[in-house]
């Protein structure tokens, strides 16, 4: 979970310090002020984002376009990131390429319908979901929590023992995986679909399934996060891609990890 105070917002950001309702209130007591960046250059869909956020209790700051929110997500260290593909001056994919590779906040991409490739490319660079426009609000606030809810779990709260495959140790307390004496570092998407595989050795699971188990919801979708996702862990945790020791495709069906 992401514990360091943040600096106050840039003036050219809009901040949600307080909330109309109370339960708003009250939600935000429970979310604790949970600080979410919002990054569009089309004013309706900030804005109505950004209220359906406020309503939940959440902190929300705008930017429009890639390089203040690089400048915003510097200075305000937000837990989560809601990122347009298509914006001016740097790209959604430029500035999730900087973020993975600056930080390990979560990250929540908007596409347009005809973007296949470049919701694909940017799931390999590292972001945690998308949604295609037009979207409900709701289903993004419900996406916003399931990403959130994954991603701060704190060391010390895990659900059982340390997983142990030969030289491959996985630790849900602490949430490392390390292969002897290598660690493989993880976004809390991959450890979170790492973690239920190897918690059900050589069970089948369909895309379907894992997106239910892994990422808590179903929705009608073509489950390439499901796969991207699979093809990342595979990068980082096998010794050869192509050959996989540990998640294997059981073709027609879905995957599993062998034990």
């Amino acid at each position: 979970m992401n514990t360091t105070q943040p600096a106050p917002a840039p003036a050219n950001s809009r901040i949600l310090r307080t909330t109309t309702s109370e339960g708003a209130s009250n939600r935000r007591d429970d979310i604790m002020a949970t600080r979410i960046l919002i990054v569009d250059d089309e004013r309706v869909v900030t804005e109505v984002v950004e209220r359906y956020l406020k309503l939940e209790g959440y902190d929300a700051a705008i930017a429009s376009d890639g390089a203040d929110a690089l400048k915003v997500a510097q200075d305000w260290n937000p837990h989560l990131v809601v990122l347009d593909l298509m914006l001016p001056v740097l790209d959604g994919l430029e500035v999730c390429r900087i973020l993975r590779k600056n930080s390990d906040v979560p990250i929540i991409m908007l596409t347009a319908r005809g973007e296949e490739t470049d919701r694909i490319v940017g799931l390999e660079m590292g972001a945690d979901d998308y949604m295609v426009k037009p979207f409900s609000p709701r289903e993004l606030v419900a996406r916003v929590k399931s990403v959130l809810r994954r991603a701060q779990a704190s060391p010390g709260t895990g659900t059982g023992s340390t997983l142990k495959f030969g030289s491959l140790e996985i630790n849900p307390d602490t949430r490392e995986v390390t292969d002897g004496p290598r660690k493989v570092t993880l976004t809390a998407k991959e450890f979170d679909l790492l973690f239920f595989l190897a918690s059900h050795p050589n069970h089948v699971f369909t895309r379907t399934q894992l997106m239910d188990q892994v990422w808590d919801y179903s929705y009608a979708a073509d489950y390439s996060t499901v796969t991207v996702h699979i093809r990342r862990l595979r990068a980082k945790l096998e010794s050869d891609p192509l050959k996989p020791r540990y998640i294997k495709t059981v073709w027609g069906v879905g995957y599993k990890f062998e034990a």
